[in-house]
């Protein structure tokens, strides 16, 4: 059976999501280019990619998050994995800040290894919930691994 789309709460999960990365982006626009001027290490993207990567990633968290309220799960449920998803978001601005706005890299790639715990986390509760929004979240997993490497290269060789 096919229930059918509250369109307002997707819209909410996704503004939230999309909303964080926005803000982060706001807040550090002028220290992006900073990226241009790293040395780097091997297999580091071109800066346009981050922003296409992030928009997709932050889309496809918003809609898992937006299965998981719409569940069929207990409110306790939902509100525990919706907890942790939240805790991740606020982790995942975080990096940002520190990263691109105080130049910490040691301190951002300690956070980003709490921001990592905390989607696995998030997909272990989410599985729980609805498996596919679990696996919607994988790719973000992995992009915060790579971002991980080149947080650490970038702190190492900088």
């Amino acid at each position: 059976m096919i229930k059918s789309i509250n369109i307002k709460n997707l819209l909410i999960s996704l503004g939230i999501s999309l909303g964080t990365g926005i803000l982060a982006t706001i807040l550090t626009i002028g220290n992006m280019s900073m990226y241009m001027q790293f040395e780097k290490p091997p297999l580091s993207p071109p800066a346009w990619l981050f922003p296409v990567v992030w928009t997709i990633l932050y889309i496809l968290m918003g809609i898992s998050a937006y299965m998981i309220s719409e569940s069929n799960a207990t409110q306790e449920q939902k509100d525990k994995a919706l907890s942790i998803y939240g805790f991740q978001l606020f982790f995942n601005f975080l990096w940002t800040i520190i990263f691109f706005a105080f130049y910490q890299y040691l301190a951002a790639f300690i956070v980003l290894v709490m921001l990592w715990i905390l989607i696995l986390l998030t997909i272990i509760s989410f599985n729980k919930i609805n498996s596919l929004a679990g696996k919607l979240q994988i790719p973000y997993l992995a992009w915060v691994t790579f971002a991980g490497y080149l947080n650490l290269a970038i702190y190492l060789i900088n």
